[in-house]
């Protein structure tokens, strides 16, 4: 499957504010609001689509892609790119996720040239071991009081 990178408009945020993962991964569902439109159409987020432009999910960078009690928490030293990613739930749990976040990573640091972070729910141990096998590492916990922990990839 090829993917391509799109800027985000507001049929793919609603569209990804709309999704229902199932349990536990519900922690990631929103509610369509202006509030959560805002914060896609306002902050650096990037639609993932493929050939048949379907959404296969997204990706942020910078301050959106932070918890903001683990600002508070001092999570957060400068000196890395800070990713979050979100792939569509009908996609997840098939094997899809190294191919996605590998061209993700590849995309950013092609644009960037430093260590990335980005910061996991700890329950969500498929995406923590889809990240250890693209070569992050855990670095810090803090709780908000869902436990989370950031992990660092080295350029």
């Amino acid at each position: 499957m090829e993917l391509l990178i799109r800027d985000m408009n507001e049929m793919y945020a609603r569209e990804i504010i709309c999704w229902r993962y199932e349990e536990p991964y519900d922690f990631y569902n929103n509610e369509l609001s202006d509030e959560n439109m805002r914060e896609f159409m306002e902050n650096p987020y990037f639609a993932i689509i493929n050939t048949h432009k379907e959404l296969i999910g997204f990706y942020c960078t910078g301050s959106a892609a932070k918890v903001p009690k683990g600002r508070d928490d001092n999570a957060y030293s400068d000196g890395y790119i800070d990713i979050g990613i979100g792939m569509n739930p009908t996609l997840t749990g098939q094997g899809f996720g190294t191919m996605f976040f590998s061209f993700i990573i590849k995309n950013i640091q092609q644009e960037y040239s430093m260590p990335l972070r980005l910061t996991v729910a700890q329950f969500n141990k498929r995406a923590i071991y889809l990240y250890e096998k693209l070569g992050f590492v855990k670095d810090l916990e803090f709780s908000t009081p869902t436990e989370f922990i950031t992990m660092l990839k080295k350029v």
